[in-house]
């Protein structure tokens, strides 16, 4: 049996290497393993009907709602409309336009689950400003990933949605969980960036003359009103337990077309695109959580999980050390494959060793969802920071020697500090 775990997690690790999609290596170990333990007759029976039922979830509709209000927002300016009203108020002046940077990044996360188009956005309309104000192309590019990367953790979250779906966590709940490490995390990330602006640049601040963007006052003020109203009433709705996080999701989708509709970025176009690039997302995700569950299948059937839960039993007294240990795993499991894909591809194996160990469901995945966001900066899987040297034309070599810095020490200090003091995710999930 060790042997065949052995043979086919390297299996995983090459497919990985000679660039096959995960959603597909998960589908082929996962039957291979199944048709090597049980037999054919087993997979064919689950194949006929397991998938459907899973895809088919109700709390699986918060996925296309939230894509489609990310993208709606996205395409309606906003992010270019704020980042001139931050560059205004910061008078170019360099610290200042990078913590508002990052601050904007925060905002623009708790309107778009995608973390992708939010780096995206970041890397087009902050990275040339950044670097006239005295920061160097890899810290700039640095600065835009991680500020679009805040998506991943701050709600509405895509990754927190589908481990609530995977181990059946309440996902308003780790929502509101989620607020208090998300501003820790921005407060994390500016000192960093503070830190690393003064190293690495100091005269260039003094060099560039601040030129005043020209943009209409009152498009600034609405649309800084509208994205801030709809933060107000996807997070108020949600913790005051006046529409669930799927009914967010919707009235959230609403709203940021109603933005976009005042904002006058609605043609036909702007409709078409935004529903493809929904529908790609979110069938994207819906093969990769077909996949991983016929894979999480093979490691029920293995029993995996009960062996894993048997080797760590002598440390099960320590779950301090065994969180320790899972968030250094999946440390390194973001770094190198999708973050869906880990989270539903572990989710049948850790799920009943925090079980046993008793550790809140809510708390893990928040912790979860800071490690993906990591996992967004690091190589080789970086996804944010190949949206920004996508956009931006510097090389990400020279993003990734920052981003690094920048996870290494948020998982220090914020992964530390949740699990030193875990009231920071559990207290306001406990007020809902």
């Amino acid at each position: 049996m060790e042997t065949l775990f052995i043979i086919l997690f390297i299996l995983i690790f090459l497919l990985l290497l000679f660039g096959m999609y995960i959603h597909s290596i998960l589908l082929f170990v996962g039957i291979l393993g199944l048709v090597l333990l049980e037999g054919p007759g087993y997979i064919v029976n689950f194949l006929q009907s397991d998938p459907f039922i899973r895809t088919a979830s109700y709390s699986l509709t918060t996925v296309p709602l939230y894509v489609l209000m990310a993208q709606f927002i996205v395409r309606a300016g906003v992010v270019e409309d704020l980042y001139s009203f931050v560059y205004n108020i910061s008078r170019g002046r360099s610290g200042i336009l990078g913590i508002l940077t990052v601050l904007a990044g925060g905002m623009l996360g708790a309107v778009s689950g995608s973390s992708n188009a939010s780096a995206g956005a970041f890397g087009q309309v902050s990275v040339p400003q950044l670097v006239k104000r005295g920061y160097n192309d890899g810290l700039a590019g640095a600065t835009a990933a991680v500020a679009g990367s805040l998506s991943a953790v701050i709600p509405p979250s895509i990754i927190l949605i589908l481990w609530g779906v995977a181990t059946e966590t309440p996902i308003g709940a780790m929502f509101i969980g989620s607020v208090v490490p998300g501003i820790v995390m921005m407060l994390t990330i500016i000192v960093i960036m503070l830190f690393l602006l003064q190293k690495n640049n100091k005269k260039k601040n003094e060099e560039v003359a601040f030129t005043k963007e020209e943009l209409p006052i009152s498009r600034s003020i609405i649309a800084l009103t509208l994205t801030g109203l709809i933060v107000f009433i996807v997070f108020y709705g949600i913790f005051a337990g006046i529409f669930t996080p799927t009914e967010a999701g919707a009235v959230g989708a609403l709203s940021s077309f109603i933005v976009a509709l005042i904002l006058g970025k609605v043609n036909m176009k702007t409709l078409s695109d935004s529903f493809a690039d929904t529908v790609k997302l979110t069938s994207m995700i819906l093969m990769i959580m077909i996949g991983a569950q016929i894979f999480g299948r093979f490691v029920s059937v293995s029993l995996l999980p009960r062996k894993i839960i048997e080797l760590l039993s002598t440390l099960i007294e320590y779950p301090i050390l065994i969180l320790i240990i899972l968030s250094i795993i999946y440390f390194l499991l973001f770094m190198f494959i999708e973050g869906a894909a880990v989270i539903i591809m572990t989710a049948p194996i850790v799920l009943p060793l925090i079980v046993e160990m008793g550790v809140d469901k809510i708390w893990f995945g928040v912790v979860v969802g800071i490690l993906c966001t990591i996992g967004l900066l690091t190589p080789p899987v970086g996804l944010s920071v190949y949206a920004v040297a996508g956009v931006s034309r510097i090389s990400s070599e020279k993003i990734f020697k920052y981003t690094l810095l920048y996870s290494l020490l948020i998982a220090l200090v914020v992964i530390g500090l949740a699990i030193a003091f875990p009231g920071i995710i559990t207290y306001l999930p406990s007020q809902m």
